[in-house]
């Protein structure tokens, strides 16, 4: 069982940045792949970025590609995403997410686990 929990949600002005960072419990972290999702009103959850394992291997969406970065601290069972040059579009609730398997081509796929979420707010 992994429990995944988000912080480091706010509101920021576009241009700026935030940290998103999801603690993880249970002794199995590392084998897992790792992800951030995120949700808008009215749209669908769409994975925003992922990282392997072991960290070696990155996908990021394209809307995102050049402003955010993802990590992956394994003594620390953490997954971070750094989001820099922000945008009024970026606005939505962003999601830690764990799974089964990692491709370069669409992210993260096979969710085992889910965190509740935290709000990133981005004001014109």
């Amino acid at each position: 069982q992994v429990q995944l929990v988000e912080s480091g949600g706010g509101l920021v002005q576009t241009g700026g940045s935030l940290r998103l960072s999801c603690a993880a419990s249970g002794r199995t972290f590392n084998s897992y792949n790792m992800g951030w999702f995120r949700q808008a009103p009215g749209k669908e959850r769409a994975v925003v970025a992922a990282i392997s394992w072991s960290g070696s291997s990155t996908y990021y969406a394209d809307s995102v590609k050049g402003r955010f970065t993802i990590s992956k601290d394994n003594a620390k069972n953490t997954v971070y995403l750094q989001m820099n040059s922000l945008k009024p579009e970026d606005t939505a609730v962003y999601y830690c997410a764990a799974g089964n398997y990692y491709k370069d081509s669409s992210g993260l796929g096979g969710i085992n686990y889910w965190g509740k979420g935290t709000l990133v707010t981005v004001s014109s």
